[in-house]
């Protein structure tokens, strides 16, 4: 069993990822865990999280930090736009307006708040996938 961490910086990844348009079900696929999890932390009711989670999740933020959620799809793209007013409904910036040297610190904002972004491509589907393998 791995130590808990605190949930500050896995939740404001997570929430940025929110606001580039990625739903709460991709995420929880892309990091193999229950949606439910996800929407848990998206809604910052998790104090703690696992370190193995955190670990998934910081993986996940740097493979799509500047990919926007794919839009193949009519579901794909509704998800995305939800995900998105959600986003700025709640204000959750996109990764550019955290401080990647105070994430992970506990009680850390954000300066900035939402604002729209294109991001510099699509993300994949298996953002943990290295060397051709999915990693642990």
């Amino acid at each position: 069993m791995t130590a808990r961490v605190d949930a500050c910086g896995t939740t404001l990844r997570l929430r940025a990822l929110v606001a580039l348009g990625h739903s709460s079900g991709r995420l929880a696929r892309a990091l193999g865990v229950h949606r439910d999890t996800v929407c848990v932390l998206l809604n910052g009711q998790a104090a703690t999280v696992s370190g193995d989670l955190h670990g998934k999740v910081t993986q996940v933020y740097d493979s799509w930090w500047d990919r926007v959620a794919p839009g193949r799809t009519r579901a794909e793209r509704a998800a995305t736009a939800a995900a998105r007013h959600r986003a700025q409904r709640a204000g959750w910036c996109c990764p550019l307006g955290l401080d990647d040297d105070e994430i992970d610190v506990p009680g850390y904002r954000p300066k900035a708040e939402w604002r729209p972004a294109a991001g510099t491509g699509i993300a994949d589907d298996d953002p943990l996938r290295i060397g051709g393998r999915r990693a642990a």
